[in-house]
């Protein structure tokens, strides 16, 4: 691995777990090693790849965990992303899972008819069932949500970022993002 190229570092929170699950919370190489040459962090984890400088040579951090502990804030932002994480990417009408940029989100009770945009009103949907529901009630199409909208949590969020990895996930991060992943018996 070059690490001009390619070396992220998944930061913890002082309590060992992610900052955040999706997406991952990853620094670059070089924003790392800056936290680490100020102190402000732990290296857990190191790549097989060093850097060095005149003065220093230290392998660069796959794992890193922050000294001090950053609150999370309990209300996630309303945002069409969230709803669709909340909703893990799943057609609410028809239940399948989709692409982000394949899904829109709908009103269960449509805006034409007072419906609000809020976590409660708003549900995600592929295009055919967002077509085929258009302004109408839920009873009037025979179209109810597979799940209940409500606001979630942050946790809530992150638990299910976590069945939705990314692209890369470095064999060091494994043991810091998959908390109730079966241990292997030996």
């Amino acid at each position: 691995m070059n690490a001009g190229s390619f070396a992220p570092a998944l930061v913890l929170n002082a309590d060992f777990r992610p900052l955040n699950y999706f997406p991952l919370s990853l620094w670059s190489w070089q924003d790392a090693v800056k936290a680490v040459c100020l102190e402000r962090v732990t290296i857990v984890s190191e790549y097989d790849v060093s850097i060095s400088s005149p003065t220093i040579e230290m392998k660069l951090p796959s794992v890193i965990a922050l000294k001090e502990y950053v609150p999370q804030m309990r209300n996630p932002a309303f945002t069409r992303f969230n709803v669709f994480l909340r909703d893990r990417f799943s057609c609410q009408y028809c239940g399948t899972g989709h692409a982000a940029a394949d899904l829109t989100f709908d009103h269960v009770v449509p805006r034409s008819r007072g419906g609000r945009t809020t976590w409660t009103n708003v549900v995600a949907a592929c295009s055919p069932c967002n077509l085929k529901k258009a302004n109408k009630l839920p009873a009037q199409c025979g179209m109810q949500p597979l799940a209940t909208p409500v606001a979630p949590n942050i946790w809530q969020l992150q638990e299910n970022g976590r069945g939705f990895p990314p692209n890369y996930l470095h064999e060091s991060w494994r043991d810091y993002l998959y908390w109730d992943s079966e241990l292997q018996q030996t």
